[in-house]
């Protein structure tokens, strides 16, 4: 299907992706791979959650990880630019009968819950605590050093229909790959913060959670980072790479925690501030798409996700498959 033009007038202001909560069975051990490993900074703890953000934001989180009886994600966020685009969002999402429903959350403002058609919670917000600089504080980095939420990754059951959803709601296309045999969409990569992507969508059983992505300053921070998790235990947690992909020409890493949630350690990529901004075309056949250079993806890459709480998984009914690693 055609890639829909920008939409440069949307109902409500998205500024950026701003956090993501996951839900682990072991609070402990996951605080030694997000905090002690891969070095972002607490901002919370208690007995139930730990509050985390990366060392040039300022706002008072990230990443949230949740104590739970299995791993899950429960929410993923965004930030408005103002609380009159926040009353904006909550009318749009409720004339569409979509769930609307203003929930309280520590460290932030409103808050406002719902749900993409496909069945992701999703929050809005336009104010969170915001807190001390810390990026000079150079004795804190640690671990890969990251910089910065940079984006999600889901699995969809239907590119094309997600693409349309979140362009109707003002996120811009930068590549996508298509299947030539269908003309239908495999994957996609849309943006409202200037980069390459705050959310793309990748064919698969979905919803689900396939990463969220962590910036950091250059390759050798993810060199460093293996050779960390190479010698405290953590081998076995490295998925992926490093790499660099074909779409986003970013260098990359991927790993997935105890409960299976995978992050990318990502840098390198190129900006798309423009508004007319061309989105680039792959064919699904291109093996340069997913790996410019490095070894092919393993299977786990493309089957496995994290699930979101309360979400419904629907199989995609698009089968065409590009290389995968034997």
């Amino acid at each position: 299907m055609p890639i829909p033009a920008p939409n440069l007038s949307p109902p409500f202001n998205i500024v950026r992706l701003s956090h993501v909560e996951l839900r682990v069975t072991d609070l402990d051990w996951a605080r030694g791979f997000y905090v002690d490993t891969l070095g972002l900074q607490v901002t919370h703890e208690d007995a139930d959650a730990i509050y985390l953000r990366a060392m040039e934001e300022r706002g008072h989180h990230c990443l949230i990880l949740r104590r739970a009886e299995a791993g899950s994600v429960g929410s993923l966020g965004f930030k408005l630019w103002s609380d009159e685009d926040l009353d904006k969002a909550a009318h749009w999402f409720a004339a569409r009968d979509l769930p609307v429903a203003w929930i309280d959350r520590p460290f932030m403002g409103r808050v406002l819950a719902t749900r993409d058609p496909f069945g992701v919670p999703l929050e809005f917000y336009a104010q969170m605590d915001r807190l001390p600089p810390i990026h000079q504080q150079y004795r804190l980095y640690r671990g890969v050093r990251p910089l910065r939420i940079d984006h999600f990754n889901l699995f969809s059951s239907n590119v094309d229909e997600s693409v349309a959803f979140y362009s109707d709601i003002g996120f811009r296309v930068t590549e996508y790959t298509e299947d030539a045999e269908t003309g239908r969409t495999w994957a996609a990569w849309m943006h409202r913060k200037g980069g390459v992507h705050d959310i793309a969508f990748t064919n698969g059983t979905g919803p689900r959670l396939h990463h969220v992505a962590f910036w950091v300053p250059t390759p050798l921070n993810i060199i460093d980072l293996l050779d960390l998790m190479s010698t405290t235990g953590y081998l076995d947690n490295i998925e992926r790479g490093p790499g660099r992909h074909g779409i986003s020409n970013a260098f990359f890493l991927y790993i997935r925690d105890k409960d299976g949630h995978r992050t990318e350690i990502y840098c390198s990529d190129y900006q798309t501030i423009d508004p007319d901004h061309e989105p680039i075309k792959w064919d699904l056949k291109d093996p340069q798409r997913q790996t410019l250079w490095g070894a092919p993806a393993p299977r786990s890459w493309f089957e496995l996700g994290s699930v979101f709480d309360g979400a419904a998984l629907v199989d995609s009914d698009l089968t065409s498959q590009p290389i995968i690693a034997p």
